[in-house]
């Protein structure tokens, strides 16, 4: 998380909401000789205290979870390099703008028995978003293909302790040049989502 706190005004229901419509982050824990990390979906409660996701079963990080592990899922949003000459005065310099939070917990191995509620859950959470298409649900599959599917994949939840966000917008510009920063971005940025970026830019949260 960024340090200046002109980049942390978001507070927690800004911070839940945002890593609950992105769904998709980067799920790290402490190992050695280096941390892990998989990039998966989840599945965040509204009171952004209980996750849950799936891990296919080859992946490393299911050797940690003997026992309940700390862990971090970081969850990115849109970003974009920002060029000094949008800002309209002199004598600044380049950044890069980013919205990002991180979920803070532990993460344990949550039993066999529980995967299906938890791919169900998560799959309707995703498919909602598509109507008015049909909703594809897990009873599309077979028995014979779920258990086939089921084998290779385990349930795993993190009860979250501290939620954290950094919305780095350039806030700290005055408005004019934060203006012209978010039209540059709009226009010219590179990075992921810059139009969703430039927007925020443009009204930055509380």
């Amino acid at each position: 998380m960024h340090p200046n706190q002109a980049f942390r005004k978001p507070d927690a229901p800004h911070n839940i909401a945002f890593a609950r419509d992105r769904s998709f982050g980067m799920l790290a824990l402490n190992a050695d000789p280096a941390p892990m990390i998989s990039h998966i979906p989840f599945q965040l409660s509204e009171d952004g205290q209980y996750l849950e996701a799936h891990l296919v079963r080859s992946n490393p990080i299911l050797t940690l979870l003997d026992k309940p592990r700390a862990a971090v899922m970081a969850v990115n949003g849109g970003d974009s390099y920002v060029s000094p000459d949008w800002y309209g005065v002199e004598q600044l310099v380049p950044t890069w703008n980013y919205v990002a939070v991180h979920l803070r917990g532990q993460l344990r191995r949550l039993p066999q028995a529980d995967l299906r509620g938890v791919l169900e859950r998560l799959s309707l959470a995703m498919e909602t978003r598509l109507l008015p298409k049909s909703i594809w649900g897990l009873e599309k599959l077979t028995d014979e293909n779920f258990a086939k599917m089921a084998r290779m994949i385990v349930p795993v939840a993190m009860h979250v302790d501290q939620v954290d966000g950094t919305w780095k917008l350039g806030q700290n510009k005055p408005p004019a040049s934060l203006a012209g920063a978010a039209a540059g971005v709009s226009e010219y940025g590179f990075g992921v989502e810059t139009n969703k970026l430039a927007a925020l830019m443009q009204d930055p949260p509380g």
